[in-house]
């Protein structure tokens, strides 16, 4: 019996040293932490994506024009005071028919290609008040109609609209319309409904595709400039997430000493390639684009200062758009 006290003292002590071995490595974990935060930079982000084209295309940019327009130059051009696109409909770029490039190209990327002149379209549903006063935070979240129980999730949870510390969060949603086989009229509908309830909605007069993620981003980045002069921060995200608002805060508190024009965080990607396998969702065939990726950060979700939102607002615009909207 005296041995089997003795076999727990001894097991007691090993538990003790072990807990505190353990409570060490764990500060010394924090320490690493926090260091590494403190050395992290902003990512400045420089758009250089290269297209391939025909020789004599009329919409070919030069990369000094581009590059001028992201440095700044020219930002600070008046936005018009409203949304001033009326109409939808954009005929194809039938010339492209023509191009021998075009015709090797695979037949899914057709109707992207025929149209991606066609930038900007019809706000259905607007929420310029959302801007109002002093918005330290504006979460922007994308999503389609039918997904109406991610919405209400991410209203309840992480996209909340609060006031932490006297500075305002405000969250809207992102959308286009649906195909009209999709019983179209109910679901305008029933989104119609849920606007009237929440005033969160950003809707446009464009068909919710995959290839159509980039026009939320251009239409989005031209909403952001017109009617948002005073936000400060924008966290841009999917509606299948789930993000700590809380750390976002303490981030921009930590980081509010640094310059913030350039402010963009985010998951990162570097040395990616298109991928060519053409059951990939992410295919991209060689006639679209023959090119590594430039370093972009992934769509899920990304952090960054509103100056750098309206610079980017500014460079979008002498790019073609692209198929798949983080790259």
């Amino acid at each position: 019996m005296e041995w089997l006290f003795r076999r727990r003292r001894v097991f007691k002590t090993c538990l003790s040293v072990s807990l505190f071995c353990a409570t060490l490595v764990t500060i010394h974990k924090f320490h690493l932490v926090e260091e590494r935060e403190r050395d992290k930079l902003a990512v400045n982000s420089r758009v250089q994506h290269e297209w391939v084209q025909p020789e004599n295309s009329s919409n070919k940019k030069t990369s000094d024009s581009h590059n001028a327009a992201f440095k700044g130059e020219g930002t600070t051009a008046v936005p018009p005071p409203r949304w001033d696109i009326n109409v939808s409909s954009c005929p194809e770029n039938s010339d492209l028919r023509t191009q021998s490039w075009f015709k090797h190209m695979d037949s899914r990327f057709h109707q992207f290609v025929l149209h991606r002149h066609c930038r900007y379209f019809p706000l259905i549903l607007n929420h310029p008040e959302k801007c109002q006063g002093k918005v330290y935070l504006l979460i922007v979240v994308k999503s389609i109609i039918e997904q109406h129980d991610r919405r209400d999730a991410v209203r309840k949870t992480w996209g909340r609209e609060k006031e932490v510390d006297g500075k305002q969060i405000k969250t809207l949603f992102l959308l286009g319309t649906t195909s009209l086989r999709k019983d179209h009229r109910n679901l305008q509908r029933l989104i119609e409904q849920e606007d009237q309830i929440h005033g969160d909605i950003l809707q446009w007069d464009f068909m919710d595709t995959f290839f159509n993620l980039t026009l939320k981003e251009v239409n989005f980045l031209k909403w952001f400039h017109i009617y948002c002069p005073s936000v400060q921060y924008i966290f841009k995200g999917d509606d299948d997430i789930f993000v700590n608002t809380g750390n976002i805060m303490d981030f921009l508190e930590f980081k509010r000493k640094d310059p913030q024009i350039n402010l963009f965080v985010g998951d990162i990607i570097s040395r990616a390639a298109p991928i060519r396998n053409r059951q990939s969702k992410y295919f991209i065939p060689k006639e679209l684009y023959d090119k590594p990726y430039p370093v972009y950060a992934g769509g899920g979700g990304f952090l960054m200062a509103s100056s750098l939102a309206r610079r980017l607002f500014v460079a979008s615009e002498q790019i073609q758009l692209f198929p798949i909207d983080d790259v």
